[in-house]
Parts: structure tokens; sequence; C-alpha cells
């Protein structure tokens, strides 16, 4: 299960992955068959993967719904760029909550916006999600400009103080 775009490779974390990026940076990059950039993780990533490694000993079933890794193919070697995915399957209501990080060096060349137009395809095309949502803090332009550029609209409060919720809702199929 990969997802590609025009300038991306887009692979579900799998056990295997996640294990070795928490204990061997070599073998990690050759799973990926990608470059891991001295910085990785990005920050907001660095304190969930042994949550998310949790939930994937539990729920083995839930491959594609959780993380992602994005490698930027555009550079003269595949480079690892950064994370998107879920915080679990679709909920009886049909939701899915997204979130995502890029590497401070990749940010602001529309990799982001990229990776999830990508996902969100996905999760339309593997059928059970009616609703996408996303939250993000007041102060980051950046990633409400890539919200509304996919068609979320601002929802209220987010879970957090100084945080906005977004939702995409699917049209129905004819």
């Amino acid at each position: 299960m990969v997802i590609l775009t025009e300038r991306l490779r887009i692979i579900p974390v799998s056990r295997a992955l996640a294990v070795a990026e928490l204990q061997d940076r070599i073998a990690f990059a050759s799973l990926l068959d990608a470059e891991v950039p001295a910085d990785w993780p990005p920050d907001s990533l660095a304190d969930a993967l042994l949550f998310f490694l949790g939930l994937m000993a539990e729920h083995p079933d839930w491959l594609g719904w959780l993380g992602w890794y994005a490698i930027a193919c555009d550079k003269p070697t595949p480079t690892l760029i950064g994370s998107i995915g879920f915080k679990g399957p679709p909920r009886g209501d049909g939701e899915v909550e997204i979130g995502y990080s890029v590497l401070p060096k990749y940010r602001r060349f529309g990799y982001a916006t990229e990776m999830a137009r990508g996902l969100v395809h996905w999760a339309r095309s593997v059928g059970g999600v009616q609703t996408v949502i996303a939250q993000t803090t007041d102060d980051n332009l950046g990633s409400h400009r890539l919200l509304l550029k996919l068609g979320f609209v601002p929802s209220g409060q987010g879970e957090d103080a100084g945080s906005t919720l977004y939702r995409l809702v699917f049209a129905e199929r004819a």
C-alpha cells in the first residue's frame, strides 16, 4: 500500500518501520529506501511514535489508519521529509482526524498540501469515511491555509485552547 503523488511516495508506518525508526537509523533508511535527515523526526512527532507503536500492536488491522511517512522523490536522493496520518480508523459516524508534520527545511514548498491531499483521497477511496477533521493552533498560518486550500471549513474551537477545528465533509456519491 503506497500513495504516489506528483513528488511524493507516501507509505504507511508498519510495526517493522516504527521499530527500526526507534532502534536502528540505518535499517530505517534502508526499509524506506530513502535518506533520513539528521533532524528526523519533527519535534511534533518525537513523543508520538511510542504511542502509535502501542496502537499498532493492539490493532494490526489499522494499517493505513495511523501514521504514514512522506518521501520526496523530486530530490537527487529520495528523502524522508514528513509524516502524516490519522488517529485511528473511521468512527461509527465515518469521521477520521488527520494530522501532519514536515521537517522545517522542507516547509513552504507545498509538500504538506500534497501529503494531505494524497491521504484524504486515499481515505475517501477506501470507503467508510464521510468526514475528515483536523485541528491546528491559531498561530499556524501555513496549516490554516493548507486546510482551506483542500476544502476544509473552520468549525469552531479545537480540543486545545488556542486551536481551531476544521472539517471536510465528503459529498454524497451519486
